[in-house]
């Protein structure tokens, strides 16, 4: 159980931004996930598996086709009002709602990974249950979340949440090695998400 926390409240600069943008859906999109996350309980464990049941709602597009660019991690708000995104775009959004509703950094990390099944790189969201046990993985390409040890398709690299850079021999086991900052597109995002 965690404490329940006020509803996220999307500014009304945002919601015209989204409707410049994205027009009347981009709106309706953030205003929808408001409500959505207004309307979680205190159950940890059930409002993990909504919050990836209602991202992986969303439709992958690829950063080249979506944002014109090779790789560009997206706002949780981009995401949302743009109505979709690629594998990043998907675990941030996980990442920053899980936080909202109130579930610790600790327990939340960002794992770049190798997708075996894709045979190209990743990013999936863990949730540790309890800290330092086996985590649980969000992922987008797979609906129902599977403990780290079910996913011998992911390959773990390094692992983040917003202060901690992990290099990983194994999924939620690595080695400290620096601030998550380090990361580029991380720190990106981070910016952009200060100034909007």
């Amino acid at each position: 159980m965690v404490q329940a926390t006020p509803p996220p409240v999307i500014d009304q600069k945002t919601l015209d931004w989204a409707s410049r943008t994205y027009g009347v859906e981009g709106k309706r999109r953030l205003l929808q996930w408001q409500r959505f996350l207004a309307a979680r309980g205190t159950d940890e464990l059930v409002f993990v598996e909504e919050v990836n049941a209602f991202f992986n709602s969303f439709v992958f597009v690829s950063d080249a086709r979506h944002w014109g660019q090779d790789d560009y991690w997206a706002t949780p708000t981009e995401f949302i009002a743009s109505g979709g995104g690629d594998c990043e775009d998907f675990a941030v959004a996980k990442y920053f709602s899980l936080i909202k509703l109130g579930v610790a950094n600790e327990k939340l990390s960002l794992n770049y990974v190798f997708a075996t099944r894709l045979n190209q790189s990743h990013l999936v969201l863990a949730y540790y249950p309890v800290p330092g046990m086996e985590p649980w993985v969000l992922d987008n390409i797979i609906d129902t979340i599977k403990p780290a040890s079910k996913r011998a398709d992911l390959v773990p690299i390094y692992s983040f949440n917003a202060s901690t850079l992990w290099k990983n021999k194994e999924m939620g086991k690595g080695q400290r090695i620096g601030h998550s900052r380090r990361i580029r597109p991380w720190r990106e995002l981070l910016n952009r998400m200060q100034h909007n």
